[in-house]
């Protein structure tokens, strides 16, 4: 496997999951564009586009740092298309940028929904729409392509709506984008598929959230192992997928997983939201 050559455009990929998988991607060679908002330090959010791109580069990568709201559709059109321009196309999009925000629906103010909604539902949609002429040429080219999206499998189960109905609703939005564009660009060889990850991920955002204790997460790697094991799967016979991580790794034969635990020795993990 080898995604050497291949041009990714990652949304929210200035620290965290986003910028695991690039670093993944970068260690064969590949051309990433972050984008994100982040170009300056925050001491509560650590990395930026820049500090990003620069461990990209290290990693063996070519990195476009873009500053990038996706909340805003110009800005979004923009930055595909200077990043491909940059790179000469597109062969995949990670839709990984994502708000949180774990209140019950009286504690949910209009503007945490908003947020939710912009960057969850509707920057996922809007960053499929502007990358799929790009990604129309690269399957017509033979170059696999892949939309790779960070958000559960679909469950009705009213324990997943309960606590967070707000919140619950965007991530779902997110997979429904997954369900809809699969079955759309089928027959045109781009895959769309989603990701999760069976256990908590240790992140800057999660170490914002009181009360959780990262000992019990696993690290961001093992998600970056999991999409490198996707993106290389045939674009026309991987797509409409709602993968979860462990069973990733394990179908190509990776059942020891001791090394993505943030404590080693660790067996009680914190369980993510949305696997039942």
């Amino acid at each position: 496997m080898s995604l050497a050559g291949k041009r990714l455009f990652i949304t929210g990929g200035s620290r965290g999951i986003g910028l695991a998988i690039a670093l993944r991607a970068a260690a064969d060679g590949a051309s990433i564009a972050i984008a994100a908002k982040t170009a300056e330090e925050n001491p509560k959010l650590p990395g930026t586009i820049f500090s990003a791109a620069k461990e990209i580069e290290v990693a063996g990568g070519t990195a476009l740092p873009i500053k990038c709201d996706i909340r805003d559709e110009t800005a979004i059109e923009a930055a595909v298309a200077k990043a491909a321009t940059q790179f000469g196309g597109l062969d995949i999009l990670i839709n990984n940028a994502s708000a949180i925000n774990l209140t019950p629906t009286e504690k949910t103010p209009a503007k945490r929904f908003d947020l939710m909604f912009d960057v969850n539902v509707r920057g996922t949609f809007l960053s499929s729409q502007a990358a799929i002429p790009y990604l129309r040429e690269s399957a017509k080219a033979g170059r696999n392509p892949h939309i790779l999206t960070l958000s559960p499998p679909l469950s009705m189960s009213p324990k997943w709506f309960k606590n967070h109905v707000a919140y619950t609703m965007s991530k779902y939005g997110m997979s429904m984008c997954v369900l809809g564009m699969s079955e759309e660009f089928k027959r045109e060889g781009i895959a769309v598929n989603a990701l999760w990850p069976r256990t908590a991920i240790d992140t800057a955002a999660l170490q914002m959230i009181p009360g959780v204790d990262t000992d019990f997460c696993r690290k961001p790697e093992i998600l970056a192992d999991t999409a490198y094991i996707i993106l290389n799967r045939e674009a026309k016979t991987t797509t409409g997928n709602f993968f979860v991580d462990d069973e990733v790794l394990v179908s190509e034969g990776i059942t020891d997983l001791e090394k993505y635990s943030v404590k080693p020795g660790t067996t009680d993990f914190l369980l993510d939201f949305f696997l039942d």
